[in-house]
């Protein structure tokens, strides 16, 4: 059995509040978990105490036996200081595609064969 140690989702509509737990990978977001291990209100400050409460002893106990933590808590668990930091893809989501870079490559070409282009004229007038 693949244990995870994830969040469960409580709370009514637009006001959520997660618990900690351990629980089966099989079982769904919201389902039966084998124990809460914590709780985290993402409405409260990000410097509030109460945002985060994690009991660290039982989470690592878990890991130990083999659970495997979620992306959020294991960043939970590195902000506690119970884990060391792990490097993450950084997915460049905000980058723009292929097709976007070229368009902008050829509308800075143009820009630039326009500027010469009117240089061109003001240096002849210059000159004379």
């Amino acid at each position: 059995m693949a244990i995870k140690i994830r969040l469960a989702r409580g709370g009514s509509k637009k006001r959520p509040y997660y618990s900690i737990v351990a629980a089966d990978s099989r079982k769904p977001r919201d389902g039966r978990f084998i124990e809460k291990l914590g709780t985290y209100n993402p409405l409260l400050p990000k410097d509030s105490e109460d945002r985060v409460k994690l009991d660290v002893e039982k989470v690592m106990e878990w890991i130990s036996k083999g659970a495997q933590p979620s992306d959020r808590v294991a960043r939970f668990l590195e902000a506690a200081g119970a884990m060391e930091k792990t490097e993450r893809a950084n997915m460049k989501k905000a980058e723009p595609g292929q097709k976007a870079k070229e368009r902008a490559k050829e509308k800075a070409e143009k820009a630039a064969a326009a500027a010469e282009a009117a240089e061109a004229p003001a240096e002849e007038a210059a000159a004379e």
